[in-house]
């Protein structure tokens, strides 16, 4: 299918425009629905210490809270879906800008809200709000006082958010000129993909200088966010700056750290598929400008009714629910699949409220864009499984975020990998694996080098050279000797390190967590389906480890993290054994 006849997606079902009657009168609901919470907030007196702790209460509070949240989701999300699409529209920046003047309102109440969440007692039958009120307790424990935490809030948006502005706006205007012409860093860094190992050296030698010449305002954006973030989880008495990311997340710290151990276990095995490619590329060692970079030519086109079919046809073998929501994504167009300029580069799946979302991506005729296209599609019935639940009890953190996803993108895969042949099939499995390989080998690079930045910016800033001499000594410890270079800038290239903490470790869990299902549904299909079904709905109401329970995994156990390793190894092993 020619790029020019490639879907947009249709917001016309949320909003025709921002100056029609029904935004602006959405956006007046939202005024009141929030007035509504400030009141009850007020009349039930939540910041005094006789404060009802009632199931009624708490049904009340809830309701008001929802009525806010369905209220937000729609403008939010027409907003920033109009400016994925036209990063030049100044009318949604604006009014996306107002709306979170808005919502700030909503910010200074939260506070309150969990200081009085966090006072109902544990024996309170709380029903579906459990988890909420558990939760609750252990981050009133650790909140500062209430005009401590209304001014940290508001402090944020000329701190952390500022200087996460000033890293947004340095790299996105970051231009380089390569072979004669001028071109965005991003341009520039997708050129790891290309054929010719030398363009890709040059690419890659070129974007080093680039990061170079930017490191000392990008360096002061990192230490300024991590700076924040040190304070106030100092202030607010949290171990370290990793201990409330284990709460947001729903996981134990025991629970990570055998996840990290299964992944340094697996390391050998990586090393081996790097050894393969840089062998099928004619190298002694991989470069770093070798990691993505193609091991045979993938013949087949995938077009887009191609690619629709085979996502909904071997979807449907999975979870028919799974196949429907896909095809009605695609009828009602729910996607935006056109590259086009003005347009944000990935993919990503929002929800737009009512159990709908929309779909950004940027698609090629090839079978890396269909997995893509799969993974998104998976979000998307996360979010229709979770609509039955009321707003407050939707809340999925990062690390249950991927597990519908996951499930799609390797049923997917593996049913591209069952049918196709010699150059086809070599293709498939390397995009499949190098994926991996970035969410176990290199996103643990990803922690370590952040746990050593939260460590030293405890004590002072670091300088630029002081950050990529801890990103190249993480890469050290995790690629070795499989690979002859480094990338001593990825500290400058992940915006997630200036956006989130540790919004690394999640991928890891989410894929072997994923994973782990995908084996629990390969040795016993029977009943999987409405077993899966309901741990999606239930992602905002029961723990990582809960969920993980009704499968008989034990998120604890190293080995339930190493059985989704095996079967990444054994893809190890068909690589080496096609890869020659």
């Amino acid at each position: 299918m020619p790029e020019a006849s490639l879907p947009r997606w249709d917001l016309t079902p949320l909003f025709d425009d921002i100056e029609t009657p029904k935004f602006q009168e959405a956006r007046a609901r939202l005024e009141r629905a929030i007035a509504n919470l400030e009141a009850l907030v007020e009349s039930l007196g939540l910041d005094r210490s006789g404060a009802p702790r009632t199931t009624t209460a708490l049904a009340d509070v809830a309701n008001a809270y929802d009525a806010v949240d369905e209220a937000l989701t729609p403008l939010k999300a027409y907003l920033q879906l109009r400016i994925a699409v036209h990063a030049w529209d100044r009318s949604a920046a604006s009014s996306l800008s107002e709306l979170e003047g808005l919502t700030l309102r909503l910010d200074r109440l939260h506070p309150r809200l969990i200081r009085w969440w966090g006072g109902f007692p544990e024996d309170f039958d709380a029903g579906p709000y459990r988890l909420l009120l558990a939760e609750s307790r252990k981050r009133a424990a650790h909140q500062m006082s209430e005009p401590e935490e209304t001014l940290a809030s508001e402090l944020t948006r000329s701190g952390a958010r500022a200087w996460i502005r000033l890293y947004g706006n340095v790299t996105s205007r970051i231009r380089v000129q390569f072979e004669g012409e001028e071109r965005p860093i991003t341009a520039l860094r997708n050129l790891a993909y290309d054929a010719d190992p030398v363009r890709r050296e040059a690419a890659y030698r070129k974007e080093l200088e680039a990061w170079r010449e930017h490191q000392d305002e990008i360096a002061a954006s990192l230490n300024g966010v991590k700076g924040e973030r040190v304070v106030l989880a100092r202030r607010r008495g949290w171990a370290d700056a990793l201990e409330p990311t284990l709460l947001e997340r729903r996981i134990t710290r025991n629970a990570l750290e055998a996840m990290q151990r299964a992944v340094e276990a697996s390391l050998p095995v990586w090393r081996r598929y790097f050894q393969a490619k840089a062998r099928r590329l004619g190298k002694a060692r991989l470069d770093w400008w070798d990691l993505f970079a193609p091991v045979a030519e993938e013949r087949r086109r995938w077009s887009w009714d191609e690619a629709r079919a085979f996502i909904v046809d071997h979807l449907r073998a999975f979870s028919p629910a799974a196949a429907d929501l896909a095809d009605r994504a695609f009828r009602e167009r729910w996607i935006d699949a056109e590259p086009r300029v003005g347009k944000r580069g990935g993919a990503f799946c929002m929800h737009v409220g009512g159990g709908a979302s929309r779909i950004l991506a940027n698609y090629t005729p090839s079978f890396d864009a269909v997995s893509t296209l799969a993974h998104e599609l998976g979000h998307a019935y996360h979010n229709l499984r979770l609509a039955g639940r009321p707003p407050l009890l939707r809340r999925t953190p990062m690390t249950l975020a991927e597990t519908a996803s996951i499930m799609n993108e390797t049923v997917v895969t593996r049913a591209a990998l069952a049918e196709a042949e010699g150059d086809d099939a070599l293709a498939i499995l390397d995009t499949w694996l190098s994926g991996a390989a970035q969410v176990v080998v290199d996103i643990h690079a990803r922690f370590l080098f952040e746990s050593w930045v939260f460590e030293r910016r405890a004590e002072r800033e670091l300088a630029p050279e002081e950050f990529s001499e801890l990103m190249t000594e993480a890469q050290d410890r995790t690629y070795g000797e499989a690979l002859a270079s480094r990338h001593p800038y990825m500290w400058a290239v992940k915006p997630h390190y200036y956006g989130s903490d540790f919004y690394n470790y999640p991928y890891t869990f989410g894929l072997l967590f994923g994973l782990g299902l995908y084996r629990a549904y390969r040795d016993d299909p029977a009943g999987f389906g409405e077993r899966y079904d309901a741990l999606l709905a239930d992602t905002g109401v029961e723990d990582a480890a809960a969920l993980a329970s009704r499968f008989g995994f034990d998120l604890e156990d190293e080995a339930f993290w190493a059985g989704g390793l095996e079967l990444l190894a054994e893809d190890v092993v068909r690589f080496e054994r096609d890869a020659g």
